[in-house]
């Protein structure tokens, strides 16, 4: 009775929380600007409510319970893994007063139209006083979550535990050494044509054909739909209703394409969690205060970037997929055939937007942002020199000079929002893509799939070793179990070294 009545109530937060994440769709998508400053209150009131009622005394008082009742069963049983995961919750929840959850969740709402607009007119001093907000609430929320090197990890912690500014150093050190030859020796090469990407693409066959894609390799429609956003991103509301989004430049195809395969990386890890862990804290992060159920946001980022960029940016993608891609853009890829098309999207050249770069330079923009985030958070950096801060990074890590401040210091939405300490998230994304696509394709049914345009068997690889286990496993056991091994950027390396190698002729 303890054990079930936990879910029930668990359930209960759930529901709270994906209707948050409704009204944050909807924000974020159709909602009319004027909305923005009543949806932020509506917004921190649920989280504020989803907070209270995971962390009041009934709740607490029924985990005590069901703790009891579970407590002969294995130590990594479901039951006890469940209630582990609502211990951890509630624990970490009474060291961060409610106050400061409201304040933090009504910032982030209005902070991310604030920031549309600063971007869009490259005004960084119009945004600039909601990141000193945001600034100051995620230190004092670093403060409540506690640390013992450096604040920055404890704010690391509800996107990716166990992961600090010190243990992400080596891991930096092995893709600058494993990387930064390759970007070397491209750069001394010549590169691919790409000016046929850059003609006119209607937008309306940009969306089909990309949600098309999706489809292919396993994103449902039949519990998802597609929209445009200014940044793109997938949402859940239960396995059964996962959105995602994307963004269209008609003279630009790419973008749309390679987006939305992204986020139907990210909805399939939604999609095909075990039905069962259902409104559970198995598919809740009930640290973070999010619907969603991967194991921790790199797991989560390891899916959406294996689909783009392992999957969609293949050659053999390319030699399968061609022809449909032709076929609703004849004219534009007239005398463009499969081989020059995959160059194309594969060309290495350094680039201002983190979302829009390649796939061997995206990591250091990566290692920049996480950089700068710590020093803003230490406050070793203030926000009134930040963008000199960031130009000199990108000019470090790219060799690029930042023209604006939209190019530069405003183009991502995570600040605005409230997120600091996620992006590390996107580095182990891309690291476990490689490591657990390489194991994938040691499955001959995998190599057949991919070999034929069929991704399946592809797809239920990943659901059985990844999406299916929702929260159920720490990321290094979710490695371990797929793998035989925790993280490791090897493969990573690898693929990226064979495939620009192949490319450019290394």
């Amino acid at each position: 009775m303890g054990y079930n009545a936990l879910l029930k109530r668990m359930g209960e937060v759930n529901d709270l929380l994906c209707a948050e994440s409704m009204l944050s769709w909807d924000a974020r998508t159709m909602m009319p600007p004027g909305g923005a400053d009543t949806r932020a209150m509506q917004l921190a009131t649920l989280k504020v409510f989803a907070r209270n009622h995971l962390v009041a005394d009934e709740s607490r008082r029924l985990l005590d319970a069901a703790e009891a009742e579970t407590a002969n069963l294995a130590a990594d049983s479901v039951e006890r893994t469940m209630c582990a995961h609502v211990r951890e919750a509630i624990d970490y929840h009474l060291r961060i007063p409610a106050e400061l959850v409201h304040r933090r969740a009504e910032v982030g709402s209005k902070g991310q139209h604030v920031w549309a607009k600063a971007r869009a007119e490259n005004d960084y001093a119009a945004f600039a006083p909601v990141l000193e907000e945001t600034l100051a609430l995620n230190r004092e929320m670093a403060e409540c979550i506690g640390y013992e090197e450096h604040p920055y990890d404890a704010l690391m912690y509800r996107f990716e535990p166990g992961e600090t500014i010190a243990s992400l150093q080596p891991l930096f050190a092995a893709l600058r050494e494993g990387l930064l030859p390759l970007v070397k020796a491209i750069g001394e090469k010549e590169a691919p044509r790409v000016d046929f990407l850059q003609r006119p693409f209607p937008v309306e066959k940009q969306l089909a054909f990309a949600l098309n894609m999706a489809r292919k390799v396993g994103y449902d429609t039949d519990r998802g739909r597609l929209d445009l956003t200014v940044h793109p991103f997938e949402i859940s509301f239960t396995r059964n209703d996962v959105r995602i989004t994307t963004r269209v430049n008609d003279d630009w195809m790419p973008k749309s394409l390679f987006g939305t395969l992204h986020e139907a990386g990210h909805g399939m890890y939604e999609q095909y969690c075990d039905p069962a862990y259902t409104r559970t804290p198995l598919a809740t992060d009930l640290v973070g205060l999010y619907a969603v159920g991967g194991v921790s946001f790199g797991a989560h980022e390891s899916q959406s970037r294996l689909f783009e960029n392992q999957v969609g940016r293949s050659r053999e993608f390319w030699e399968l997929n061609y022809g449909e891609l032709h076929d609703a853009f004849p004219e534009q890829l007239a005398g463009i055939d499969a081989e020059t098309f995959w160059r194309a999207i594969n060309r290495v050249a350094p680039g201002f937007i983190r979302v829009e770069s390649d796939e061997l330079t995206y990591d250091f923009h990566i290692m920049l942002r996480v950089d700068i985030e710590a020093a803003l958070i230490d406050g070793s950096l203030g926000v009134a020199d930040l963008p000199e801060a960031w130009n000199a990074k990108v000019k470090e890590y790219l060799g690029l000079d930042v023209p604006s401040n939209r190019l530069g210091v405003l183009q991502d939405v995570h600040w605005s929002s409230g997120q600091v300490g996620t992006f590390c998230n996107y580095t182990i994304g891309n690291v476990m893509a490689g490591q657990l696509f390489a194991e994938a394709k040691k499955d001959i049914g995998v190599r057949d799939g991919l070999a034929s345009a069929d991704y399946r068997p592809l797809r239920e690889w990943m659901t059985e070793h990844v999406h299916r286990h929702g929260r159920r496993y720490t990321r290094e056991q979710l490695l371990e179990r797929a793998t035989g091994r925790g993280l490791e950027p090897g493969p990573y390396v690898e693929h990226l070294t064979a495939k620009y190698t192949a490319i450019y002729g290394l």
